[in-house]
């Protein structure tokens, strides 16, 4: 396995990263103590354009801290963030966060739901239901653009909610959690249609996962951040053919990938007194 810095340079490139994070610090003061928590310290990555990125650590690690920072939604307390070379200083219609709850308006149908997002952005035009109808039809829901959302099951929801973040066309696409919810039979059919979804797309994605199978199997990089404060310990690149079955999940080397993550994970976990 190569080592986190050693995989930085590999994949660092000479043109300008997609996303990159530079001394990256994230430190949360308590307004009523004044004692401050750092979450994340000293983070260095770059992820570069139409990567398929997964992050996993320790419970409490940072990695839904990090997502959110660069989402726009927290500022870094020291180091830069950037994306295509430019500074992530709040929120941006470059980016599109696909939660773990779909988090759909139950007033609205599947169609209106997904045209709520350029709703936001202020981006409706005459060919928006078009644009709309297109990332329907990409995720499987074509026919179900008049149901709502108590008609559809959790993983047509997350269908839903998937399309309404593409319709927006980020340049990245950021998911946290995004099918932890889902029961686990529909968790890997929603990972390959995923995995489908993002090779039509070729859209930089950012996925946060506790299921180190599931990072496996999507990523071309697994970041693992270390326990508190959250940090790069390694970069694991997954050499794994594209496209991909869920049968791979049963290739040795996929389940040594596997090991050797939850290993990491394992170690990081006992610093901070507690079994993952």
């Amino acid at each position: 396995m190569l080592k986190a810095e050693d995989q930085q340079l590999r994949n660092a490139g000479s043109s300008i990263p997609k996303l990159s994070a530079q001394n990256l610090d994230i430190v949360y003061t308590n307004s009523k103590t004044g004692v401050e928590t750092k979450a994340l310290s000293d983070i260095n990555l770059q992820i570069q354009e139409g990567e398929f990125i997964c992050i996993v650590g320790p419970s409490g690690c940072g990695k839904t801290t990090f997502l959110n920072t660069v989402a726009g939604l927290l500022k870094a307390t020291r180091g830069t963030l950037a994306i295509d070379g430019q500074k992530v200083d709040g929120p941006g219609r470059d980016r599109s966060m696909v939660f773990q709850s779909a988090s759909l308006l139950p007033w609205r149908n599947v169609m209106n739901n997904v045209l709520y997002g350029l709703e936001l952005h202020n981006r409706l035009s005459g060919d928006s239901k078009e644009r709309a109808q297109q990332f329907i039809n990409m995720v499987g829901l074509k026919g179900f653009e008049n149901h709502y959302p108590h008609e559809l099951s959790g993983g047509m929801q997350q269908r839903v909610n998937l399309a309404r973040a593409l319709a927006v066309e980020p340049k990245i696409l950021l998911l946290d959690e995004p099918f932890a919810a889902l029961d686990a039979q529909t968790r890997e059919f929603m990972q390959k249609e995923l995995l489908r979804i993002w090779s039509e797309t070729k859209k930089t994605s950012l996925f946060i996962t506790h299921q180190i199978d599931e990072a496996i199997y999507l990523a071309d990089r697994v970041f693992i951040f270390g326990a508190r404060p959250g940090r790069v310990v390694d970069v694991i690149n997954v050499d794994l053919p594209r496209p991909r079955d869920l049968n791979v999940k049963r290739n040795p080397v996929f389940l040594e990938l596997v090991d050797y993550v939850w290993s990491i994970i394992e170690a990081e976990s006992s610093k901070q007194g507690f079994d993952h």
